[in-house]
């Protein structure tokens, strides 16, 4: 996924089905400048993870090699 997708998503109101590997998350915030994301992986809020946007997918599943 590149930055402008993920601030699409991150400010829309509707739903999207975002992949961090094979794990669905939820973005939380979008570093424009520096391409990172951070993502709510799950439905546990305490578990969140910084990641490179390039590394989120939407859609189905991907499991990372």
């Amino acid at each position: 996924m590149d930055v402008k997708r993920a601030m699409e998503i991150y400010s829309s109101s509707d739903m999207f089905a975002v992949h961090l590997g094979g794990d669905s998350v939820w973005i939380e915030n979008v570093d424009e400048a520096n391409g990172m994301a951070t993502v709510q992986v799950g439905t546990t809020p305490q578990k969140t993870k910084t990641v490179s946007v390039d590394r989120l997918h939407e859609g189905k599943p991907e499991r990372e090699h």
